[in-house]
């Protein structure tokens, strides 16, 4: 396994991330990342982790909690670091914070074509809920190229 600091993100690491995220495949045409990364930073900014090996971002976790539900957005892990553990140590971080504003239920969505993230949620005790998941976008973004 190998150890990560988690730190709140700082607007400094922004290049990194989008970096990270595009790596990961989370960045869709309907998703401008660095529209998100300021859209997060208006909303619990503390809220938006990254993980670091040796200085260098290899993770991240964006939580949210609206006093229902928590919710878990852009977990990352660079492909070279995958399958070490660290993924598990920040959403256990995550999962720190929200059970300490009183969180009852974390609710998150993967794309079903993901069958290898899927089966990591499962591992660390998450369901699949009998819900059918719905968007509606209220601000369109250019794709983000």
């Amino acid at each position: 396994m190998t150890t990560i600091q988690i730190r709140p993100f700082c607007p400094v690491d922004e290049d990194a991330v989008v970096e990270l995220w595009l790596a990961c495949k989370l960045v869709g045409a309907q998703n401008n990342p660095r529209k998100d990364i300021a859209r997060k930073l208006r909303v619990n900014p503390e809220w938006f982790l990254v993980g670091e090996v040796d200085g260098k971002i290899v993770a991240t976790c964006i939580v949210g909690y609206e006093g229902h539900r928590g919710w878990i957005n852009y977990l990352a892990v660079a492909p070279e670091y995958q399958k070490r553990g660290i993924a598990r140590q920040i959403m256990e971080e995550a999962e720190r914070l929200l059970r300490q504003a009183g969180c009852p239920k974390i609710n998150l969505q993967v794309r079903t074509a993901n069958a290898q993230v899927i089966e990591f949620y499962k591992r660390i005790g998450f369901k699949v809920d009998d819900v059918v998941s719905m968007g509606k976008r209220l601000e369109t973004d250019e794709p983000y190229s």
